[in-house]
C-alpha cells in the first residue's frame, strides 16, 4: 500500500505542483494503520503564493488532503502546535516519506520536525496545570450529579479526553484530538505499561470505573482542585 501511495502522491505533485521545492507523504498510510477510507496526507512546500492553503480532492483512486505551505507558514503552524501541545504539522512533515526534494529542504525540514517531536512540548505552567485540574474536578462533580444516561454520557465523553490531556501534557508529552489523542495515549501506555488508551474511552459506558481512572490520573498531579483555585483575566 505504501509504495502505491507514494507513486500516486508523486504523480500528483508532478502534475499539480511542478515547481514545489519539497513534498512529503505522511499520515496513516505511512504509519501503517490505514483503513479502507484513509486518505493521502500530502504536504507541499512552495516558495510563495498561492501558498499557504489547504485543499481536499480525489486523485488516482485516493482521497487526498493537501497542505500547501511556504517555510514561513510551516513555522507558523508548528508554533501554533507548540502552544496547544499537539504536533499535527510537525508530524505531517517529520513522520513522512519525502516525495520531492529539489534543494535539500525536504530532508532538512523532515529532520527538524522529527527533532521537534522528540524534544516534546514545553512543561505546563502552574496556572495551566491548575486550570486542567479544576476543569476535571468540575466535570467529576457534574458527573456525580447527573441523573440521566444522556447527561452522564455527554459529560463522560468530555471528561475522559480532558483527563487524557492532563496525563500527557502533565508528563510533558504531546496531546491530540480524536484518533490522534488515542494514538498519543497508546504511546504513553507502551512506554509505561499502562492501559489508559483502553480504560479512559471505555469509561463512557462505565462511569464508576471512569471516576477511578480519572482520580488516579489527578493524583499524579496534585489531585482534585476546587477550593483555592483562582484565574485572573489577562490585561488587554
Amino acid at each position: 500500500m505504501v509504495n502505491d501511495a507514494v507513486e500516486v502522491a508523486r504523480q500528483l505533485i508532478a502534475e499539480e505542483y511542478p515547481d514545489a521545492r519539497a513534498a512529503w507523504l505522511g499520515g496513516s498510510v505511512v504509519r501503517g494503520d490505514a483503513g479502507s477510507t484513509s486518505d493521502l496526507d500530502i504536504t507541499v512546500l512552495l516558495t510563495g503564493p498561492p501558498a499557504p492553503f489547504r485543499r481536499s480532492l480525489e486523485y488516482g483512486g485516493w482521497p487526498v488532503e493537501l497542505f500547501v505551505h511556504t517555510e514561513k507558514s510551516l513555522r507558523h503552524f508548528c508554533d501554533k502546535d507548540q502552544v496547544r501541545r499537539q504536533p499535527s504539522m510537525m508530524r505531517l512533515v517529520g513522520e513522512t516519506v519525502v516525495l520531492v526534494d529539489k534543494d535539500g529542504s525536504g530532508a532538512r525540514l523532515r529532520q527538524a520536525g522529527l527533532d521537534e517531536i522528540a524534544a516534546g512540548p514545553t512543561p505546563l505552567t502552574t496556572d495551566e496545570l491548575d486550570q486542567l485540574r479544576y476543569g476535571i474536578t468540575c466535570l467529576l462533580d457534574d458527573l456525580a450529579d447527573a441523573t440521566t444516561v444522556d447527561v452522564r454520557t455527554a459529560i463522560a465523553s468530555i471528561l475522559w479526553q480532558d483527563a487524557a490531556r492532563l496525563l500527557l501534557t502533565g508528563s510533558r508529552l504531546w496531546s491530540g484530538t480524536g484518533k490522534g489523542l488515542l494514538r498519543e495515549l497508546h504511546r504513553y501506555d507502551e512506554a509505561h505499561g499502562t492501559d489508559h488508551g483502553r480504560a479512559l474511552p471505555a469509561g463512557v459506558l462505565d462511569t464508576e470505573r471512569l471516576v477511578e481512572e480519572v482520580d488516579g490520573i489527578l493524583d499524579q498531579f496534585g489531585g482534585r482542585l476546587f477550593a483555592g483555585f483562582e484565574l485572573r483575566a489577562q490585561p488587554e
